[in-house]
């Protein structure tokens, strides 16, 4: 079953915060630039160029965020049909072997997040196939900018750092890119910590199970008042 998260510490309750917040300010920023252009598109045939391009990096900001955020609540859906014919301890043991297939699956996808991301920021990928052993030289690709974001002047100042003092026209490749090694991290560091929570006991599982009877039993004392 889903649930509320309650942080253990202050530095996890304001961790909890800032994702909540972001969760919230992207839903806001994606309903506001759509209605904008909507209104401008079929009130004063215009819009904004960069508002389509902006909502779609702002949804996969929302995607990447709400990943580690579902297994965080245990909000990510699954069949747990079989697993519940077991006992207790064999379930355990299975959700065990889950979590580490989802660690290192985690750790596979933040590596290639990694290596993605990194050209475009003007960093080195790592080598090794699976597992990095290093980092290798990488094309420097800092200079990319996106299609239709423009560059705001108050971004300024990292022209020097990754552009070697040229001008941007655009926002470079690298600031909406930066979501996807970050989304992955948070992703690995939620699995760990899911991990840790099986093991102690305090969690059965990673996935919500029982959804519709949760459902059911949440809403079964209105239909009892009438």
């Amino acid at each position: 079953m889903a649930h509320s998260y309650e942080a253990q510490t202050t530095l996890g309750r304001i961790v909890n915060e800032i994702e909540e917040t972001a969760i919230a300010l992207i839903l806001g920023l994606m309903t506001i630039l759509t209605f904008i252009n909507v209104v401008l598109r079929y009130g004063f045939n215009t819009g904004i160029i960069w508002g389509l391009e902006a909502v779609t990096f702002l949804f996969a900001w929302l995607v990447l965020f709400g990943v580690s955020y579902a297994v965080k609540v245990t909000a990510h859906l699954g069949v747990d049909a079989l697993i519940n014919l077991f006992s207790p301890s064999v379930r355990r043991t299975l959700s065990l072997i889950a979590a580490a297939v989802c660690i290192s699956y985690a750790f596979l996808v933040f590596k290639g997040a990694w290596d993605y991301w990194a050209p475009f920021a003007g960093f080195d990928a790592t080598s090794g196939r699976w597992f990095p052993t290093g980092f290798e030289n990488s094309r420097d690709q800092a200079w990319y900018e996106v299609v239709d974001m423009p560059m705001p002047e108050w971004l300024r100042w990292i022209e020097p750092i990754f552009n070697q003092g040229e001008e941007y026209e655009k926002i470079p490749r690298f600031i909406p890119y930066a979501m996807l090694p970050f989304g992955m991290a948070l992703l690995l560091f939620r699995f760990v910590q899911a991990t840790v929570r099986l093991m102690r006991g305090t969690q059965t599982s990673l996935i919500v199970s029982h959804e519709a009877e949760d459902a059911i039993e949440d809403v079964k004392h209105l239909n009892a008042e009438r």
